[in-house]
């Protein structure tokens, strides 16, 4: 119709009995709370969808005479009232036992910094993996009731919604968000007004308001660049998640890093571990190290200090997600901030450099040299990222420089599906939700008779069906697709069709994921699908990055083949896909399917969230699943070693895959023996669960972080504090002396001991080092004793440190061991020597190893 379309939106007044519903929808504990979301479900749950599942805008759309009935309907005040005991009893509780002897909760405080946080589709400044990540580990951490907070960026448009036109091809288009309908309040000053910090940028300063998140015990603050006090194109720096140039990214990042730590001080939060969640938020380490150095600190002790408190996660092995930024963008806008920190621009161009980037740098190298406890996120990827940052420490093998893992976990009452929380609660007690870590207790579901186990896995199938089937419908009429073909293309999604076997695949559309390695033997796989006594419907969904157009085009091509006669009605894919979309997938799907080429799969948290629902992973052993496979919880493709052709592994692995498809998975899904259900699907699908939820749940991960990362990071840092700051410069002048000594270190063997011995006896090493400015107790000398493999690989069985016995008359410093041979038989040994301070945080954190 013509003419303007103005907006009007009446508002209810909350009546009072029902005022603390404002409250509810203020703090992010509905994202994991299902009960809380239940009860603005019940109010009204029409209004509930269309408000993309918000209860800030909920509140401001549902009727004031459904607000009313509500008041007077006594099942539902009891309800309401049930949900506030419990949301009270749970900001009561105080830290887990035994966290306290790793951090104080009086005296410590992580400050978690990430780019994006993807708690809930109601607050959208998320894109995939990553957010979800730390929206989980954020809210582990309150579960965990330790002292933390989280700083982001409060995106104005997020990342892109996504729609896929009837060619396939991916449409991207932004909706502003209004900050007043998110779960936010705007921090402010003494005097009541919205609190501004600012930053440097060439010739101007950019002015930051700060917002604030309430997630359960936790407090997530964002930063937001909308002022009209800024210049247009400094508005909208903060408009767009991964959205922009190189310009547009840098200045992200120096918000998120720098203006995240002025946020924190202005606030008054004095954090004592600061974690950097991927590389974007690295240059918080400059802001930091130049606080110490307007405290009286040279920048190498300043270093020392914030490196001490500081942990590092990297999660991805692809160098495309590792942000370079040229030296002439980097002088531009930290030239006055180089000459604050009182080094030169070569120092600093120093801190991010890497081989093969000479005028480039690099934000993971610049995290990774000011931190002092970096991890992976996965068995595998902890040694994929020590090789590819090993230019950190060039002289170490990779396998022993300090990068370590946390294999990545996600938060168990966010993805299990409302329904087996139900069951457990019937079955075990609400107690089940304290035993997330405890092994023993989950072979419990064993005791769930089969048929009620199968039964509810068909239903939580037909929710997924109901649910795709009315995206499915939304986006065919809108491409104009005529009944007779929507038809076709849901005919599997038909009420009453869901015992068909339902393998999901949804994630970011990246070439190394490789989501069109199923499509390798169309016949083949046509054959598979549409077999009328076994047929198998696939469901895919996932967004490429906007830039990524090679992503893009794998979306083009399973748009192809949704279409192609023979795969029409078993293959669907879905556009859209958000943290609303994820859940119902990895609770109703029957497989879960990941096929990422090897080893560049850092984790994939979202077979995680499949196998904690009964679902069962068909996945490449990578990445989490070399860890959670265990023979008799899935399948496993296996990969083939990089220096393998990629038509050749991606040929085999593709045969692989579907061979698993055709002889294991569709058997065994098929295999009724005259009971109706699979007891061996069955059987297996309880082994996905039982395995997966006490070894890869949130609150594991981020106890294994407490342990092995916020801990000592807090000690480390604590004890470069002390006196005045003595041992952060102990430590930086103990470092200059032995990198200005160690290139004329050198090593000789002055005893006579042949290779051979009898048993019983001793070999005797005597080893003279000549070590410049450097003295005996500066360094230790080992020796490694082993065997090789048959491809000459060395073995270590054990390391014996050789004794210092005084100096030669040259001035080398002298040592000896009487070695007992270990091993019987042939057997190697080593000799090394390196650098050794008490007050280093690893062993190998100076990168300085000689080899005899």
């Amino acid at each position: 119709m013509p003419g303007t379309r103005f907006i009007l939106e009446v508002q209810p007044r909350i009546p009072e009995p029902l005022k603390r519903l404002e409250e509810l929808a203020n703090d992010l504990l509905y994202s994991w709370d299902r009960q809380v979301r239940r009860l603005f479900t019940r109010l009204d749950q029409d209004v509930w969808g269309s408000c993309g599942h918000n209860p800030k805008t909920f509140l401001r759309r549902i009727s004031q005479q459904r607000l009313e009935e509500s008041v007077n309907d006594r099942v539902f005040m009891e309800d309401y009232q049930r949900v506030l005991a419990a949301y009270d009893t749970y900001h009561q509780q105080c830290m887990h036992p035994g966290i306290e002897k790793h951090i104080s909760p009086d005296e410590d405080l992580i400050a978690y910094f990430c780019a994006e946080f993807g708690f809930h589709e109601s607050l959208p400044i998320y894109s995939g993996g990553l957010g979800i990540l730390a929206g989980d580990h954020c809210k582990a951490a309150s579960d965990l009731c330790i002292p933390f907070v989280a700083v982001g960026i409060l995106y104005r448009q997020g990342y892109f919604n996504q729609m896929i036109d009837e060619h396939g091809n991916q449409i991207s288009h932004y909706t502003p968000s209004d900050f007043h309908q998110l779960p936010v309040t705007q921090c402010v000053d003494e005097d009541g007004k919205p609190l501004v910090i600012d930053i440097d940028f060439p010739g101007r300063k950019v002015f930051l308001h700060v917002w604030e998140a309430r997630a359960g015990h936790i407090k997530l603050y964002l930063l937001d660049s909308d002022l009209e006090e800024n210049q247009e194109h400094d508005r909208i720096i903060t408009h767009q998640l991964y959205g922009g140039d190189k310009t547009t990214r840098i200045q992200q990042e120096i918000v998120l890093g720098i203006g995240g730590v002025r946020a924190l001080r202005t606030l008054g939060v004095a954090p004592t571990v600061w974690h950097i969640n991927e590389g974007h938020s690295a240059f918080q380490i400059l802001e930091r190290c130049l606080e110490c150095v307007q405290q009286g600190l040279d920048f190498s002790q300043a270093l020392e200090v914030i490196a001490a408190g500081t942990v590092f996660t990297t999660h991805t092995p692809v160098a495309a997600g590792h942000d370079i930024f040229d030296h002439g963008l980097i002088s531009s806008y930290f030239r006055e901030y180089i000459n604050e920190l009182g080094i030169d621009l070569q120092e600093f161009f120093a801190l991010g450099a890497t081989p093969g980037n000479h005028g480039g740098f690099n934000q993971t190298a610049l995290a990774l040299r000011g931190s002092r406890f970096q991890n992976g996120v996965s068995r595998i990827h902890g040694g994929v990222a020590s090789e590819m940052e090993h230019y950190i420490w060039p002289e170490v093998p990779p396998q022993e420089n300090p990068i370590s893992y946390v294999t990545n976990g996600v938060h168990l009452q966010t993805f299990l599906a409302r329904d087996w929380s139900n069951l457990y609660d019937m079955r075990f007690g609400r107690a089940w939700r304290d035993e997330l870590l405890n092994h023993d207790y989950w072979e419990r579901i064993d005791e769930i008779p089969d048929h009620s186990y199968w039964s509810l896995r068909q239903s939580l199938k037909t929710e997924l069906f109901e649910n795709v089937l009315r995206r499915a419908l939304l986006q065919y009429r809108r491409n104009g697709c005529s009944e007779a073909l929507m038809e076709k293309l849901t005919r599997n999604l038909a009420p009453g069709k869901s015992d068909i076997l339902t393998v999901g695949f949804a994630r970011r559309f990246a070439t190394y994921k490789r989501a069109t390695l199923l499509f390798s033997d169309p016949e083949r796989l046509s054959r598979l699908l549409t077999d009328p006594e076994r047929p198998v419907l696939l469901i895919f969904a996932g967004k490429a990055h906007p830039s990524d157009l090679p992503g893009q085009q794998l979306i083009r091509t399973i748009h192809e083949f949704s279409l192609k006669p023979e795969f029409i009605g078993h293959i669907l894919l879905l556009e859209g896909y958000d943290l609303a979309m994820g859940r119902k997938l990895v609770t109703g799907v029957d497989v879960w399917l990941n096929t990422p080429e090897y080893p560049l799969e850092a984790s994939g948290t979202s077979g995680q969230k499949a196998g904690m629902n009964g679902v069962i992973n068909l996945s490449v052993l990578d990445g989490w699943w070399a860890e959670g496979y265990n023979g008799e919880n899935g399948w496993a493709i296996t990969p083939h070693e990089p220096h393998f052709e990629a038509d050749y592994r991606n040929h085999e692995e593709a045969n692989e895959l579907l061979n698993l498809l055709e002889n294991k998975v569709i058997p065994l899904y098929y295999d009724r023996n005259h009971h109706g259900y699979s007891e061996s699907w069955v059987k297996m699908s309880k082994a996905s669960m039982k395995s997966t939820i006490p070894n890869f749940n949130a609150s594991r991960m981020v106890r294994d972080y407490i342990a092995n990362c916020y801990g000592p990071a807090s000690r480390q840092c604590k004890h470069l504090l002390e006196n005045n700051c003595k041992g952060a410069k102990e430590l930086a002048k103990w470092k200059a002396r032995v990198n200005r000594s160690w290139p004329s270190v050198n090593l000789r063997r002055i005893d006579k001991s042949g290779g051979s011995l009898v048993a019983g006896e001793n070999l005797r090493l005597e080893v003279a080092a000549s070590l410049g400015e450097l003295s005996a107790s500066d360094v230790i000398l080992q020796c490694l004793v082993g065997t090789e493999s048959e491809h000459e690989k060395f073995i270590l069985h054990d390391t014996i440190q050789l004794k210092s016995s005084g100096v030669s008359k040259d001035g080398s410093a002298l040592f000896e061991l009487d070695l007992e041979p270990p091993l019987a038989g042939l057997q190697f040994y080593k000799l090394r020597l390196y650098p050794s301070h008490p007050l280093l945080s690893h062993p190998f954190e100076t990168g300085h190893i000689i080899w005899l």
